[in-house]
């Protein structure tokens, strides 16, 4: 078995909350500290897990009892806060988007791989059962010739869980596209490859609290592959990826269900139990971590850096309502 990793949290709120409820039922972490600006919440998590509490990311850092730090704060920070984390010598696990820019992911990551730290990403739709069958099927071969991919990731986070910093377009550019739709990127990444331009927009019906808005986008890849996906804030939560190719298609619906349609007719539909994904992704990054160069994180840096490239450039593309390429 491996042995516990002992971290640091950084940010604790509506999703701080979530990954350290993964980590109370986690084998493989434990919880150090807690590093929040609310401190009142913190503390009183902290008091009651016997676990440190700081409202200072240095003391973190500087802690040489903390192997790794947990990011789960403001979009714009991550990529300064992977650095310094880098630099302290702590392996860093930072919730999506890993960066708002390319070159900040370029930097981040090149930081991780300087001071020889792993860098894991917080994609959990990466660990759903319907995702890992639909790759599985790919890999296969069994679609023939992969063509075009379409994806939808929608819910109603924005509504139940606002804060006011998630709703600033510095923070949350294109509408859904820093809570939904950075999971489908990272499907397309992961089944695609590069990708080499896009063009994306966003409707929106309403702005503040309770924002209503739908974001399309059409994606062109290096290999000829084509793919569009689109997100909702504020309605049902709906996930949906869908693989084509010359011999058939493969469907993930949800979290749970993958149906497979072959040339000729043939139908299989899979369904799996649900699973805690934010578990399952904090201890693939726990087994990197106790495996240094051992076992990788299953999302590559590569991937890492390809996702946020095509992020940006959706950005752009609905900024300036034109078809934009791809960074390398």
């Amino acid at each position: 078995m491996n042995k516990q990793v002992k971290v640091a949290l950084i940010g604790f709120g509506w999703w701080g909350k979530n990954l350290a409820k993964a980590i109370e039922d986690s084998s493989q972490i434990h919880l150090e500290m807690i590093v929040s600006k609310e401190l009142e919440d913190a503390q009183a998590y902290a008091q009651a897990h016997q676990i440190k509490v700081s409202d200072k990311f240095a003391d973190a850092l500087s802690n040489p009892a903390i192997e790794a730090i947990i990011l789960a704060t403001p979009h714009s920070l991550h990529a300064e806060q992977i650095i310094a984390a880098a630099n302290a010598g702590k392996h860093i696990f930072c919730e999506k988007p890993l960066a708002l820019t390319h070159h900040d992911a370029k930097m981040a990551i090149a930081a991780c791989a300087k001071n020889s730290v792993v860098l894991g990403v917080g994609q959990n739709k990466r660990f759903w059962p319907s995702m890992q069958k639909l790759r599985e099927v790919v890999a296969t071969g069994a679609l023939g010739n992969m063509m075009h991919i379409e994806g939808h990731y929608s819910n109603e986070h924005s509504t139940k869980f606002f804060s006011e910093w998630r709703d600033k377009p510095t923070e949350s550019p294109a509408g859904g596209l820093t809570g939904t739709g950075i999971h489908i990127i990272d499907a397309l990444v992961n089944l695609a490859g590069n990708a080499s331009e896009v063009s994306a927009h966003v409707a929106s019906f309403r702005s503040g609290k309770d924002p209503r808005d739908a974001s399309s986008v059409n994606v062109r890849f290096d290999n000829g592959i084509s793919a569009y996906f689109a997100m909702i804030r504020a309605t049902p939560i709906f996930w949906r990826v869908h693989v084509f190719g010359d011999a058939g298609s493969v469907e993930a619906i949800g979290e749970t269900e993958c149906i497979l349609r072959l040339n000729g007719g043939r139908m299989e539909r899979y369904t799996f139990p649900a699973i805690d994904s934010i578990k399952y992704e904090l201890e693939a990054f726990a087994t990197a971590v106790s495996t240094n160069n051992g076992t990788p994180y299953p999302i590559s840096t590569v991937e890492m850096s390809q996702t946020i490239a095509l992020f940006e450039a959706i950005v752009q593309s609905v900024t300036e309502h034109s078809t934009v390429k791809v960074s390398k």
